[in-house]
Order: structure tokens, then sequence, then C-alpha cells
């Protein structure tokens, strides 16, 4: 579900009259594991990625969030007043609409849009973990890996990806080394191409 899509004139004024617009950079941290929720993320432009962080460090990429789309989890942990359960970071450069809590939960008594967009970001996101955890269980390491550099090249539009093997770890939630090792088999069977801190689909 994407909120460009919404077709109530009031709301879609609503929405745009919203002054609280930031610029992110890249690798910037917009919400992190157990801080409660003061605002819902609403991507404008770029891209941002959520992430589950287990205490000992490790990370796992659970989905990425494109112009239009939210953060389904930072949604219901705010309207219930819980901390948030994943970590939220700049993947590029992003203008994001911070809307308030306050703000939500007047639009979901206003616009059944809006609630129409929550279930349809709760089915995507479902999905997406879905995924996720059919990855984790069932494929092989290289499967996985280059449905992540699939991902990857349709979030940038680009075949190139300036990316190093320790991003690709943490995203994967396995080690640098076996990256490195399954990225080196991935080219042998001609599927990409790596250069120093840069990989070309092919």
């Amino acid at each position: 579900m994407n909120i460009n899509k919404i077709s109530d004139p009031e709301f879609k004024k609503e929405i745009a009259s919203n002054e609280n617009l930031k610029l992110f950079p890249a690798g910037t941290v917009i919400l992190d594991i157990n801080s409660y929720i003061h605002y819902i993320p609403l991507v404008v432009s770029g891209s941002i990625k959520v992430i589950r962080t287990e205490e000992d460090g490790r990370e796992i990429l659970l989905y990425y969030l494109t112009p239009g789309e939210s953060c389904i989890s930072s949604i219901l942990s705010g309207l219930t007043q819980d901390t948030s359960k994943v970590k939220v970071v700049v993947e590029e450069d992003a203008e994001i609409l911070m809307i308030s809590l306050q703000q939500s939960k007047e639009w979901l008594r206003k616009y059944p849009e809006w609630t129409d967009f929550i279930f349809g970001l709760y089915q995507r996101r479902f999905e997406d973990l879905l995924e996720v955890v059919n990855s984790v269980a069932f494929q092989k390491a290289d499967t996985r890996l280059l449905h992540l550099l699939n991902q990857k090249a349709q979030l940038y539009k680009s075949k190139e990806l300036n990316v190093t093997h320790q991003q690709l770890a943490d995203e994967l939630g396995i080690t640098r080394e076996a990256v490195s090792r399954v990225l080196k088999q991935i080219e042998t069977d001609g599927k990409i191409k790596l250069f120093r801190n840069k990989i070309t689909l092919l």
C-alpha cells in the first residue's frame, strides 16, 4: 500500500500541509531498538531499511521502505505506546515526513483511507517477514545474498552497487568472511563482478 494512492482530496491536503518534513543523510538511525515512538516516518524520497538487532549485536535486514511507504512496526508500537522492536536506518539520503502520533490517531478517526493504508502496510510487511523467515530457514547463503543484491539494484535503480562485504554481512546476519567466500563463488558462476567496495550484477 502506497500513501501516494490516497484519493480523498481533504486527506491529501492534510498530508501535503504537514510541515514536519526532515532531510536525513544515509546512515542516520531515525529509530532504535527499545526507543519510544513519538513520530511515524513516511518516506517522501530516498529509502530506509528496517532491521532487527539482537542483544549480541547481530542484525538482520527485515525490509526496505521506499517513497510512499511507512514502517508498520513504528505505527503499531506508537499506537500501543510500546517501545520499538526494530531499528530504522536511512539507506540512501531521504526526505521523511515525521507524522506525530496524535496526528495519526486523528487520521484514523477522520479518514478510512489511513486505516486502509495501515492494513495494507501490515499485509505487505507480513509477507516480507515470511520471506525473511523462509530465506533464513530454507535457502542457502548464495541464494540469500544474490536476492539481497537484486533488492539493492532495484532500490538504487542500478546494477552497480557501492557496498562493502561487511555491510552485506550485517544485513544478512552472517559473518563478513562467509559473505566474501560466497561472493567469490557467485562471481565464478558469472552472475556478478567484484571490485573494491563495489559489485556489478551481470
